[in-house]
């Protein structure tokens, strides 16, 4: 299986991360991909740099995130340093308001996305664009976040071309990122943006998110289309992130009504849940009539991640391997969140290993 990663993801090194009224270290940085690189080679597997076609590659990510949201990520820095005592970072500090009552997903414009801004400042655009304190942008953030779009893009035309699977080592990662936003560490969307290319093949493509926070971003782009699945099994977040988003009554609006499937997990649930949760996930998927998978692959949930609030152990990642793997589909993995280096390093190539064997 050929795992993707684009070295100009390491570009991205933030220094602020704000949780619990601190700005503090983030967690999300560059030692998390080495030590999946380093875990996945464990494998015998070969790490490699994705070919780079900038017109095809801005046209893919552009299927899923508007032109004036991709102008803002590619100038922010820059403009937010002209500002008079600018701070090292992009940060908002200020946030538009949008009536919850209106349905996620029904928006007339495409993938739930918002018009652009009528606000022409940097600070402005930064509250809109950006969603919370774990998106702090440096000067490297931009490249880093399109080369891990392109590193998914990569795996997307992998399996296009025939092969039966393929890894997109994405650092930062994409599920929270919303056609228009970014959030929880995301800023382009690697899942969605691989389910859009499958979809040139493939009529029904469903997306599988085992990560401990729920992919709002991944939801809200395909909430309202019923060619695309999105399961997610994660931490329930009536107080937990992402808050608002990732609530079992979520099914889908319009078109999409019944393609969409969440299923939150209590505080301290085990492999036991979790396991049981991932099996619905794959049985929901071949009853949608899913033709190739997309796998947004997170290790947060095992009980040593310092964001988890579940008990998952090491022993779930080969069973949730062994499970997706039996699919049979053809399948882009997307690295997601995973937090704890000694966590990513056990349950990252357990998972991949059972995978590619439920597959041989």
């Amino acid at each position: 299986m050929k795992v993707f990663f684009a070295r100009a993801q390491m570009q991205h090194r933030p220094t602020q991360y704000g949780v619990h009224g601190r700005l503090v270290q983030p967690l999300e940085n560059p030692n998390r991909a080495a030590t999946l690189i380093e875990s996945l080679e464990s494998l015998g597997l070969t790490v490699g740099e994705p070919a780079r076609d900038l017109e095809a590659d801005r046209a893919a990510i552009e299927r899923v995130h508007p032109a004036h949201y991709l102008r803002f990520l590619d100038t922010a820095f820059a403009r937010f340093q002209e500002l008079p005592h600018a701070g090292p970072e992009v940060l908002p500090n200020v946030h538009p308001y949008f009536a919850a009552a209106r349905p996620y997903g029904a928006s007339p414009l495409a993938n739930g996305a918002r018009p652009e801004p009528r606000t022409t400042g940097i600070l402005g655009q930064t509250g809109w664009y950006v969603g919370d304190l774990s998106c702090a942008m440096t000067e490297g953030t931009a490249e880093a976040a399109f080369a891990s779009a392109v590193s998914a893009i990569a795996a997307a035309r992998a399996v296009l071309s025939g092969d039966g699977a393929a890894f997109a080592l994405c650092r930062p990662p994409g599920h929270h990122a919303y056609a228009d936003r970014a959030s929880g560490f995301c800023f382009l969307n690697n899942a969605a943006i691989a389910a859009e290319l499958l979809r040139e093949q493939y009529g029904k493509v469903a997306i599988v998110d085992f990560d401990t926070h729920h992919g709002d971003g991944t939801q809200t782009i395909f909430y309202a289309r019923d060619d695309v699945f999105f399961g997610s099994v994660h931490t329930d977040p009536s107080a937990y992130y992402p808050h608002f988003l990732g609530h079992a009554d979520e099914t889908g609006h319009g078109a999409g009504e019944g393609c969409n499937l969440n299923l939150p997990l209590a505080f301290g649930s085990g492999d036991g849940e979790y396991l049981a949760a991932v099996e619905t996930l794959a049985e929901r998927a071949l009853g949608f009539g899913a033709e190739a998978l997309v796998i947004s692959a997170g290790w947060d949930a095992h009980h040593a991640d310092p964001l988890s609030k579940l008990a998952v152990t090491g022993d779930a990642y080969p069973l949730v391997g062994e499970m997706l793997g039996r699919l049979g589909l053809p399948s882009v993995i997307v690295q997601e969140g995973g937090y704890s280096l000694a966590a990513v390093s056990e349950a990252a190539p357990a998972f991949t290993g059972a995978f590619m064997g439920a597959r041989a």
